[in-house]
């Protein structure tokens, strides 16, 4: 697994169209986690070579700060996706996005093509979840992080909609299986797991339930598909204070003396092992780059 940004915060995931310079500029004042900078939905055909001269430029020139910068490239059976995966070896992102993926031989091969063009080993490899044959091979496809850079899932669920004949309703009952067995193929693997785009983008109150079930579901963030939605999603994927607090007191009682070579201790009254401990470091980890990302912006 590509472990390079294990603890990096995802909680916003903000698309932004590569054949939009203004778009690209705007991107590195936006308060998102990740941008992840669009060849494929958002660029109609006769734009595709603009668009990736355009992201190639705005990559090359850094101008992201602590931003996770990712590229998502037109799916490998276009006539694009080739070469959208060479270009963005050379303008060099923190990663790489991949959509329609269906099977673990899928990634073996985009692991391969991207060491072939060079891609240093800790560049993120990212794959769309939104294909029917890749919930069935969810497991498959997770497993291949030991032997490739496969780093995380972003959910699309406009796809799997249309894949499926599914209706869109605010409860996502049709993604149901599709988004839990994601996230519990991400857990098992050690991957992240990002949460589908909200489509209404003026419906706040939408967009703060699909957050909040999304969190229920196990998801590490939620990709974006306009900045109105950023300052939601970060306030709902942020650790509470309280969340905080309490994986503080945990840090600090393992790391007493008397403590240390436990599995088994009482905090606040509660019974907390080991993996508690795990927790409690993850979840300060990212607070804190959280804030240190803040205080960039």
């Amino acid at each position: 697994m590509n472990t390079t940004h294990a603890y990096r915060p995802r909680r916003s995931c903000l698309y932004m169209p590569g054949a939009n310079e203004r778009a690209l500029e705007k991107a590195c004042s936006l308060p998102a986690d990740m941008v992840i900078l669009d060849l494929e939905d958002s660029v109609a055909p006769d734009l595709k070579a603009t668009a990736r001269a355009n992201i190639h430029t705005a990559v090359s020139n850094k101008g992201f700060g602590s931003r996770e910068v990712v590229i998502r490239s037109n799916s490998l059976d276009s006539e694009w996706g080739r070469d959208d995966l060479l270009m963005a070896v050379s303008a060099a992102p923190d990663g790489v996005l991949v959509p329609k993926v269906c099977s673990a031989e899928d990634i073996v091969s985009i692991d391969a093509l991207l060491s072939e063009a060079g891609a240093p080993a800790d560049l993120a490899l990212w794959v769309m979840i939104e294909m029917p044959l890749a919930i069935l091979n969810i497991q498959a496809i997770a497993a291949t992080s030991a032997s490739t850079r496969l780093t995380g899932f972003m959910m699309g669920t406009n796809d799997l909609a249309k894949e499926m004949r599914a209706q869109a309703t605010p409860e996502r009952e049709a993604f149901q299986l599709a988004l839990v067995s994601a996230v519990t193929a991400a857990r098992a693997y050690d991957l992240v797991a990002l949460d589908s785009v909200y489509n209404d983008i003026k419906n706040e109150a939408g967009l703060r339930a699909e957050c909040e079930q999304g969190r229920v579901l196990g998801f590490d963030g939620k990709c974006l598909i306009h900045p109105a939605q950023l300052d939601i999603t970060n306030e709902v994927f942020s650790p509470d204070p309280e969340a905080i607090a309490q994986a503080r007191a945990i840090i600090d009682a393992f790391a007493q003396p008397e403590n240390q070579g436990k599995g088994v201790i009482t905090v606040e009254g509660r019974m907390t092992e080991r993996l508690h401990l795990e927790q409690a470091e993850q979840l300060v980890a990212v607070q804190e780059a959280i804030l240190a990302a803040q205080s960039e912006v």
